[in-house]
């Protein structure tokens, strides 16, 4: 009986208590990020050290600035490009996770995620940049913190200041120096709608700026840029 007792806790209980306390954990953290900015992601510490060991002298290119310093073009765009339905939805995009799902049970194996913008800043803050279900299961429950402890402002001043934009740029103000020379407030509706269009593949983009595919869906994202709702 007691070796049953000792295998059922360190079975069952003591990974629920773990699971708990990250889970706290991560709860904390977002409570103070509520009212105080993100010095740092999981995600820029996980490729400032990739870049480190090419480079030892390399530095991230990384500025916070406050929401009303960021220009109105690049939120629109943002939310066109990746998130249309960001200020409406309780921060998971049901439908397009299903659509997603389809997907990757064609290619049989995890390709897309269906991600809002709030679960993107979930994965950025505290993730790895694997892609598995079990890891966007832990990315839901972060996002549904997220959406509890933060209006659709907060999170999407936080998302645009911490996301990456290129090999070793994080941010909307870096970003905008990096590609343009100016600060993110000076942004304008093609300089925004590009700068959107590079977000799912950053690096990529950062190394090829005269893509075709960019070109084009830059087009895109301009014509829907003033249909999109602001938080």
């Amino acid at each position: 009986m007691k070796l049953l007792r000792r295998l059922l806790f360190w079975l069952v209980l003591m990974p629920t208590l773990l699971f708990l306390l990250v889970q706290a954990y991560f709860f904390v953290q977002i409570l103070w990020w509520v009212d105080h900015n993100p010095s740092s992601t999981s995600f820029m510490r996980q490729q400032e050290a990739v870049l480190s060991e090419q480079n030892p002298a390399f530095k991230l290119q990384h500025k916070w600035v406050p929401y009303n310093k960021i220009s109105a073009n690049l939120k629109r765009a943002v939310i066109a490009s990746e998130d249309d339905g960001f200020a409406e939805h309780e921060g998971v995009d049901w439908e397009a996770m299903q659509k997603a799902y389809q997907k990757n049970q064609k290619k049989g194996k995890v390709v897309s995620g269906g991600s809002t913008i709030t679960q993107q800043l979930a994965k950025n803050l505290f993730l790895s940049g694997e892609r598995s279900y079990l890891r966007k299961g832990e990315e839901l429950i972060i996002t549904y913190m997220l959406e509890a402890c933060m209006d659709k402002e907060r999170i999407l001043e936080i998302y645009l200041n911490v996301v990456e934009w290129g090999v070793g740029v994080f941010g909307a103000e870096a970003a905008s120096r990096h590609y343009y020379g100016i600060p993110a407030s000076s942004l304008g509706p093609a300089q925004a709608a590009r700068l959107a269009v590079m977000l799912p593949r950053p690096r990529y983009y950062d190394k090829h700026q005269g893509s075709a595919y960019l070109q084009k869906r830059t087009d895109m994202i301009l014509k829907r840029m003033n249909s999109a709702e602001l938080p």
